[in-house]
């Protein structure tokens, strides 16, 4: 690769939309135990992974509500090995779990994966 292609990424960040980003920080903090991440300013907020090993998360209030499904997602991916039914009940017991914290289950692929939404509607899948 030489220099003129190179790309000058230094991060990766996915940015959801919301209507209020202190209260979706909050989930998406008991969701995937990120912490806060420098100080972004009114009606934003960074999260980040203490371990430093995936994307930043960035949650900005905008004006307008959620109207249509979202083109791109997180997938949450429950670890761990063994047989499909114990990787499976990991699934459906992570999925609980947040529930318990605001999310809710928009569709089960039974074996396979779980649809939910956070708190705002924003989609994410937990395999």
């Amino acid at each position: 690769m030489t220099a003129a292609n190179q790309s000058a990424l230094i991060a990766f960040e996915v940015t959801l939309d919301c209507e209020d980003a202190a209260k979706l920080a909050e989930f998406w903090k008991g969701a995937i135990g990120f912490v806060e991440h420098g100080n972004p300013g009114p009606g934003t907020a960074w999260l980040a992974d203490p371990r430093r090993i995936a994307p930043h998360l960035a949650l900005i209030e905008v004006d307008e509500p959620k109207a249509v499904k979202n083109r791109m997602h997180i997938d949450l991916a429950v670890s761990g090995d063994g047989p499909p039914e114990v990787t499976w009940a990991r699934v459906a017991a992570e999925a609980a779990r947040l529930e318990a914290l605001g999310a809710t289950v928009r569709h089960e692929y039974a074996g396979r994966w779980i649809s939910m939404a956070d708190p705002e509607g924003n989609e994410f899948d937990v395999c």
